[in-house]
């Protein structure tokens, strides 16, 4: 067992997760405890590279940290790697989700297997992760609870009806979480952040359409760009500070901006960011 404070990322292979990952290992100097479903080894190797480079313990376990098996296992291991009372921060990055329309659409609409999956993985997994962590006494004093959402439920993407409702769901997680964490010390709460350039956006998309995406986001958000992974991995180190002790069943926004001009958007086609020194 390692002495020292550990850090448990459900979703470390890639994308926020694994930026999250990294950047909590160098700020304030966590161990990781990473689970992945094995998609992205190349991603999960480099991540691991990273961090053991800052003198930190990894730990990069397969599985799926999304079901009540898979939690098991995960919170298992982690407790005869780490020991008790050894996790500061739980960081729920899980996005494996089906997107598609419930009633109409091409591909036909959505399965409830595909409906299920999604809420399981997004939202009733994280209660998992609370319940097992709890169970086998892996919270350290004052632990960090942190799920991650965006902004679909403000402004709907057509064919997310699945995803944004998994969300509200966890949101609603979070709030009871804290109510019932709250009095032992812990902190439970939701970042909300803006789309991402993720190594998965990049591989599903052609290089044409992410250039259409990133000039939608130059005209949503009023910085004139799209937020970055590690700016978003660089938050979460100040959520675990004591002057972020009082955040909590907080659905804490890291978006920019980016959904209030949506409507000068719709009304004026030429609205955009001003330009530069005007």
């Amino acid at each position: 067992m390692s002495a020292g404070p550990w850090a448990v990322i459900a979703g470390a292979s890639s994308g926020t997760g694994a930026a999250i990952a990294v950047q909590v290992a160098r700020q304030p100097g966590l161990h990781v405890f990473g689970m992945h479903r094995g998609r992205y080894l190349e991603q999960a190797a480099e991540v691991e590279r990273q961090v053991l480079a800052t003198g930190r313990r990894m730990v990069m376990m397969r599985g799926d940290a999304g079901t009540p098996e898979g939690v098991a296992r995960g919170a298992d291991a982690l407790l005869a790697t780490a020991g008790p009372r050894s996790v500061k921060l739980f960081v729920h990055a899980l996005a494996s989700a089906s997107v598609g329309r419930f009633i109409v659409g091409d591909p036909p609409p959505l399965h409830p297997r595909q409906l299920a999956r999604t809420f399981e993985s997004m939202a009733h997994s994280f209660v998992y992760w609370a319940q097992a962590l709890m169970a086998r006494d892996l919270l350290t004093p004052s632990a960090r609870l942190l799920g991650l959402t965006n902004p679909l439920t403000e402004s709907l993407l057509h064919n997310t009806g699945a995803i944004t409702a998994a969300k509200a769901a966890l949101e609603i997680y979070v709030r009871h979480l804290a109510l019932e964490l709250g009095p032992l010390g812990h902190r439970v709460n939701l970042l909300k952040f803006g789309t991402v350039m993720t190594p998965a956006i990049r591989h599903v998309y052609t290089p044409e359409v992410l250039a259409r995406l990133e000039e939608a986001h130059r005209r949503i958000n009023p910085a004139g760009r799209m937020c970055t992974l590690e700016e978003v991995a660089r938050i979460v180190p100040a959520l675990l500070g004591d002057e972020a002790e009082w955040f909590n069943g907080a659905t804490i926004d890291f978006t920019g901006g980016m959904t209030l001009r949506l409507l000068d958007l719709v009304l004026n086609e030429q609205g955009g960011p001003p330009a530069s020194g005007r």
